[in-house]
């Protein structure tokens, strides 16, 4: 018996759910390529060569290559590519994979804030419990609080939630006003994105680039699952649910990255981060059932 069709909510939720596992673990990925590179040499090369795949796709396909809302598009690439990789980078120089991952996913709370200042997003009972709980999470995790204690890369992590969350709301409002194609939106906020990522890696000095075997395999991850594809998987969720519950709905991604960094890495979680893992889990779940709720009976 074939399975009935998902809904446009359903299908943006299982996009969701498998972009949850590629970045979970491109938190470990992103951990082992900075042993070999610096930062932004490594996220201005692993965002300006996916922004030239989705690019070469776009051609091969007969699209325009040329972007629409050239301006929004650019600001979308500042704060969601820039803003985002390159300090999300920065930040697991000296800090933990698993650490970093939960810290830099306070990104949903910056969002919820701004989807009902900026967007009027009127977020549902449901989703506001989703978030106390994973707040109690996040808290959890990042207990006993020890500031003395790699501040710049808690730092860091916390202001590329920062940058990714603002990101989000202009590539929300950038969509509401034009119908981009999706794999065009994507390619050129990379390349736009990979401009202020590939200034810094010129201009801030940094140890030359190790061609190993891990680095180049930890690189071919980020750009092609990691980046291209799993951007495409975001920009499709974005387009299709609210901001406050696509954004909300990635907090599942920490929780892999912590789970295959104690595998990978060797990094253990206490018990506190543990029971916040748990409380993570809850609140995703919360907020998928809301997801398919959501414009269901509008």
């Amino acid at each position: 018996m074939k399975a009935p069709p998902l809904s446009p909510q359903g299908s943006a939720v299982l996009a969701l759910t498998v972009l949850i596992l590629i970045w979970g673990y491109n938190w470990v990925v992103m951990k082992i390529a900075v042993q070999y590179a610096g930062p932004f040499d490594y996220a201005a090369l692993r965002v300006m060569l996916s922004g030239c795949i989705l690019l070469m796709i776009l051609g091969w396909r007969g699209k325009s290559l040329w972007p629409k809302e050239v301006a929004g598009t650019f600001l979308v690439g500042l704060f969601q590519m820039a803003g985002f990789y390159g300090l999300s980078t920065w930040a697991l120089v000296s800090g933990g994979a698993g650490r970093t991952a939960v810290l830099n996913y306070a990104m949903p709370f910056w969002v919820f804030l701004l989807a009902w200042c900026i967007l009027r997003e009127r977020p549902a009972r449901l989703q506001w419990i989703s978030v106390v709980i994973a707040l109690a999470g996040l808290l959890c995790i990042l207990m006993p609080f020890r500031f003395e204690e790699g501040v710049l890369s808690k730092g860091l992590a916390l202001l590329s939630g920062v940058s990714w969350a603002v990101g989000i709301i202009v590539s929300k409002k950038v969509q509401q006003r034009a119908s981009a194609d999706l794999i065009s939106f994507t390619a050129w906020q990379m390349l736009f994105g990979g401009i202020p990522l590939t200034a810094a890696a010129l201009l801030i000095p940094s140890p030359p680039i190790v061609w190993s075997g891990p680095f180049i395999a930890a690189l071919i991850y980020s750009v092609i699952p990691g980046n291209a594809v799993a951007w495409l998987l975001w920009s499709y969720a974005l387009a299709r649910l609210p901001a406050g519950v696509a954004s909300l709905g990635t907090l599942g991604a920490p929780v892999v990255g912590v789970l295959l960094s104690m595998i990978q890495l060797g990094e253990e979680p206490n018990r506190l981060e543990a029971g916040g893992m748990l409380l993570l889990i809850g609140a995703l779940i919360l907020n998928s059932i809301q997801a398919l709720r959501t414009r269901k009976g509008a």
